[in-house]
């Protein structure tokens, strides 16, 4: 199979380029982001590097690059690709969207969540299809010797993200009064979930707000740790959703501290939580990750490549034009919404 892939490339540019040595495999990425991370930001490198890092050691044969080749399949994160930034006649790009707008020309785009609304707007044109992210790196799950403790309650993430509810003395004070510590982790602590027996992440309490363009990491990542989730009512966590127990939704700040106080309460459900968590951990580490990125590249970016490398200067020129199109549309859209 290896025979028929074309070059397979995952693109930083050189002025993003990190000074040093790079890690050489995924296990090394945790210590170089450690380090590294507050000087380069998370996102963009742990979806090209560490995708890189992880689809290398699983034997796909494809390579770290710093400028844009002529020909083969280029993969990277949005915020590496300009906006004016076109295909050549041989050369496919796939945008890392994430939760950024999509690239104007890239033939194919990933996007992290299977309700984003990019598959609303002409699919066919966009050509948008959904992969998992990575877990947090480095991932330590919680102490096993707490046993029965439940005394921490913890989210993992920017604060700005958190519902304002949450970030309000308030909640912290109601904890307080269960005999709970509130504590929003910083992202030099990401991965240690090693002393947090359960973690509240909820963006919006707004009905409307589903976050269409967010991942479920938190969801997944609470699994592999080890600890029950209260969660938001997005979109990400419902498709991964399989039964009560994967999590607790909340739509209130009131039904968010009941929710608390009912884990608190029954060490039964905790148990139960935790168990299922394990099962489902499982079905979602970084080896599945790696299948669904092999897949995609193989069975859905390659043939991709090779009917972009057959169609005609016309039919190249077409869609190069209905993009551009496409994008000046959005941005009139947008010009007006602001208005």
């Amino acid at each position: 199979m290896n025979e028929n892939l074309p070059p397979i490339y995952f693109y930083i540019p050189q002025s993003q380029w990190p000074v040093g040595e790079l890690p050489q495999s995924p296990e090394e990425y945790w210590q170089w982001m450690s380090f590294w991370g507050s000087r380069y930001g998370r996102g963009k490198y742990d979806w090209t590097l560490q995708t890189y890092l992880y689809l290398k050691a699983d034997g796909l044969p494809c390579q770290l690059i710093d400028f844009m080749p002529e020909r083969g399949i280029v993969v990277s994160h949005r915020d590496f690709l300009s906006d004016n930034l076109q295909p050549l006649p041989k050369l496919l790009i796939v945008c890392i969207k994430v939760d950024r707008s999509p690239h104007p020309y890239a033939q194919l785009q990933v996007v992290q969540n299977d309700r984003d609304s990019l598959f609303n707007r002409s699919p066919n044109l966009w050509q948008c299809h959904p992969l998992k992210f990575w877990l947090q790196p480095g991932l330590i799950p919680r102490d096993p010797s707490r046993g029965e403790i439940f005394e921490k309650v913890a989210f993992f993430g920017v604060t700005g993200t958190l519902a304002p509810e949450l970030q309000a003395p308030s909640w912290g004070e109601k904890l307080a009064a269960l005999g709970l510590q509130w504590e929003v982790v910083g992202c030099d602590r990401w991965h240690d979930y090693s002393t947090v027996d359960a973690i509240v992440a909820v963006r919006s309490f707004e009905a409307s707000q589903t976050f269409d363009s967010k991942p479920p990491s938190k969801l997944i990542n609470a699994w592999h740790a080890g600890i029950p989730a209260v969660l938001g009512r997005e979109s990400a966590y419902r498709s991964e959703r399989q039964s009560a127990l994967d999590y607790i939704e909340v739509a209130s700040p009131e039904e968010a501290i009941a929710a608390v106080e009912m884990l608190q309460g029954d060490r039964n459900l905790r148990r139960a939580i935790i168990e299922n968590g394990r099962i489902r951990a499982q079905e979602t580490g970084n080896p599945q990750i790696v299948e669904q990125w092999r897949h995609f590249l193989t069975n859905v970016a390659v043939p991709a490549y090779y009917r972009w490398c057959t169609a005609s200067i016309w039919q190249q020129q077409i869609f190069l034009t209905r993009r551009y199109l496409t994008m000046k549309a959005n941005r009139l859209h947008q010009f007006v919404s602001e208005k």
